[in-house]
């Protein structure tokens, strides 16, 4: 029997397997931050151990950090401390850090793949759940909780089992105004938010193939909002361009080494999974949330579904996102005011997103009443989107371009959605209080944010089109 993409990669990195047990697992690279480290440096510290390997770690500054005039002190004493323990933990274990004021500081799941850190066939590891981000790239990439973080400091190494297998194959052509987004949207509102748990879930399928580097970033960064360990995608050429000449990839002298390694990290035909799914790519629309998990969404020319539509054990949690949302069953939700729009953090912040919602909004103005939050997931994107001219589109729309940062994604941070307010997002998830206590949230592509920017209402693109 063949083997799949998962099984190639896992094999390899399996150091010992504990008979009835979980793998000993090496792992290749490490993402820190300044949210869920300072404990395991803490705990290193007390038992008087180094970090093993420093430097196959990676530090930044993301989740904490201000998103305007990062160049002041960090107002709020939790925030500051936080950022301030990163610097001095990473000094002391020699640890290279992109912090505030360093050409490379973002969002760790940004920043890794521009700089060519992310490569296929790796385990990558990191303190945030959406790790899953990497998985495009073809590598075995997943969230770890702080005990764990301070396991691999310790050993390079994590005790894991084994996941079920799942692949999600997409087929055929997208349907106009529909981007990665929405796919991934779609395939959460099917499956629910618990579908894919116990699963690491390959994505393929031709429309998935036809897909940028950074538009496969989004689909697997939300593949643990179905509830899965983490997702991927085969590499191809598409990954191999795109890797090519970053600071970090393989240099000319290794290049054709690592590249025929590359082309041999494949799911075999006669690979079997434990399940597979095949989605018409035609079936997806433009996707919006309108509950407080990222399963409960809808295409926006759809309605919410009535009560008779949902399950009776459902029923409960159902009216009760439904109440906090301000909404009710069986309405639509297109034509609804919106507040606020935040197009950034892990899941679509690349240059790509901003070069998209850039190309809707040039020659027009934000609606009076929204304030838009365009926020770039590092240096990087922030420099590339200047030397564009893109931050002049987005002044002369209205729109605000702040400085790298998860930003509104989360409420640890400055930026927070009032209580009540409604925030078209492009971020990962609209659990209750997720942008701020009461905030409410509408997860959605970035060309949905960007129609809702402009309009100050919940739209449908493809009228614009």
């Amino acid at each position: 029997m063949g083997k799949t993409l998962f099984d190639k990669i896992w094999e390899k990195h399996v150091v010992r397997q504990i008979d009835g047990g979980p793998a000993v697992l090496y792992i290749d690279k490490h993402f820190i931050h300044e949210v869920t480290s300072p404990q395991a440096f803490k705990g290193l510290e007390k038992r008087g151990l180094k970090v093993f390997r420093p430097q196959q770690v990676v530090a930044t500054a993301d989740h904490n950090v201000p998103t305007v005039q990062q160049h002041l002190p960090i107002k709020d004493e939790l925030s500051r401390n936080q950022v301030q323990q990163l610097i001095d933990n990473c000094k002391h274990h020699d640890i290279e850090l992109y912090g505030l004021g360093h050409p490379f500081q973002g969002i760790v799941h940004v920043i890794g793949p521009e700089l060519g850190v992310t490569q296929p066939g790796m385990t990558i590891v990191c303190g945030d759940s959406h790790t899953s981000t990497h998985g495009a790239f073809g590598s075995i990439a997943f969230g770890i909780g702080t005990s764990e973080v301070e396991m691999v400091m310790a050993t390079q190494c994590l005790m894991q089992s084994k996941p079920k297998l799942m692949r999600i194959n997409v087929e055929g052509t997208l349907n106009k105004g529909v981007v990665s987004k929405d796919i991934v949207l779609y395939i959460i509102a099917q499956l629910s938010a618990s579908g894919a748990t116990g699963y690491f879930v390959e994505f393929a399928g031709s429309a998935i193939r036809g897909l940028s580097m950074e538009a496969r970033m989004t689909i697997c960064n939300m593949s643990i909002e179905m509830g899965a360990r983490g997702g991927m995608i085969a590499p191809d050429d598409i990954t191999f361009d795109y890797i090519k000449g970053r600071l970090f990839a393989p240099g000319v002298a290794q290049w054709e080494r690592k590249l025929a390694a590359w082309k041999e990290l494949y799911t075999d035909a006669d690979a079997v999974f434990d399940r597979e799914i095949t989605i018409a790519a035609a079936d997806i629309e433009p996707m919006i949330t309108y509950g407080t998990n990222p399963g409960m969404g809808m295409g926006v020319s759809g309605h919410i579904p009535a009560e008779h539509e949902i399950e009776a054990k459902e029923k409960p949690s159902f009216l009760k996102s439904l109440d906090y949302m301000g909404l009710k069953p069986g309405t639509v939700i297109k034509g609804r005011k919106v507040d606020y729009v935040f197009i950034g953090s892990c899941t679509n912040s690349r240059i790509e997103d901003l070069r998209l919602v850039a190309s809707f909004v040039k020659g027009r103005k934000k609606a009076d009443g929204v304030e838009v939050w365009i926020v770039p997931g590092s240096k990087q994107v922030e420099k590339q989107a200047i030397a564009e001219g893109i931050d002049k589109i987005f002044e002369e729309a209205g729109f605000q371009l702040r400085q790298p940062g998860c930003s509104a994604c989360l409420a640890m941070n400055e930026d927070k959605i009032p209580a009540g307010k409604y925030c078209i997002s492009t971020s990962n998830r609209n659990f209750e209080g997720r942008q701020g206590p009461s905030a409410r949230t509408l997860l959605a592509s970035p060309l949905t944010a960007a129609v809702a920017a402009i309009t100050g209402e919940v739209g449908d693109v493809r009228e614009f089109l």
